[in-house]
């Protein structure tokens, strides 16, 4: 039997306004989905005018202007809608999906959808939940005690992945699917008797422990900052945008 990192995967990923989930916006989105290891990705792109400024901080990182986004982006109530129509689809399919550091991605994605289309990711994915593969959460956990950043494209230099165009959506969704087959055969004998469902469930339980971890550390370091134990995606706030 193949194993799931051998096997069909899909990958997900946002550039958005800010880091801000409750606020900050989708400029551009993409899904790629990929049959096997070493096949070409079918790759769906989403370009978004957010309707609100796009800070010179975010526009150095991916590169959109407001001026770009204004003239090509398209009105994020449709986009959203696709988004999640195509991620339904692979829920169906029982293909895993890859999003790096799922909570911002896939909140950033429930947020929207709240905000332009009355609903939320989870009402959308009701009768075929996603299962997610989260390479930061795979490989902290795995290689715990490795030192040094965990950012994707640390991650591509670790398990030599190619990332071509870091922070174009397209190009770090591949990244971050190459980087979760390898994670897999780097670990296979922890991992490969898993299933992705058993794998999403256990993920949840990871993360929670990296995120009382990183608190304790904080708190340690006098750092005024919360750290959020959910995942893949973070409670909604009433107070949301």
């Amino acid at each position: 039997m193949t194993c799931w990192y051998e096997g069909p995967l899909a990958a997900f990923d946002t550039e958005t306004t800010g880091v801000d989930v409750e606020t900050d916006r989708i400029v551009s989105a993409a899904l790629v989905v990929q049959d096997g290891p070493g096949l070409r990705p079918r790759v769906s792109r989403w370009l978004v005018n957010p309707g609100v400024p796009v800070p010179e901080g975010a526009t150095a990182i991916h590169g959109l202007t407001d001026e770009h986004l204004q003239r090509n982006g398209r009105w994020p109530a449709p986009v959203m809608y696709e988004i999640v129509e195509l991620l339904g689809e692979q829920a169906a399919a029982g293909r895993p999906l890859v999003v790096m550091n799922a909570p911002f991605d896939l909140t950033l994605l429930d947020r929207e959808l709240r905000r332009h289309r009355a609903s939320s990711l989870g009402h959308w994915l009701e009768r075929a939940p996603l299962r997610v593969l989260d390479p930061r959460v795979l490989d902290k956990h795995l290689d715990r005690y490795r030192k040094g950043r965990r950012t994707l494209t640390d991650l591509c230099g670790h398990y030599d992945v190619t990332l071509a165009d870091a922070h174009d959506a397209a190009a770090d969704a591949v990244a971050a699917l190459e980087v979760v087959r390898a994670v897999g055969r780097r670990f296979a004998a922890r991992l490969e008797r898993l299933s992705p469902a058993e794998l999403h469930t256990l993920q949840a339980t990871w993360h929670a422990a990296q995120a009382r971890g990183l608190q304790a550390w904080f708190a340690r370091s006098g750092t005024p900052e919360t750290v959020d134990t959910s995942w893949p995606l973070r409670p909604a706030l009433s107070a949301a945008a």
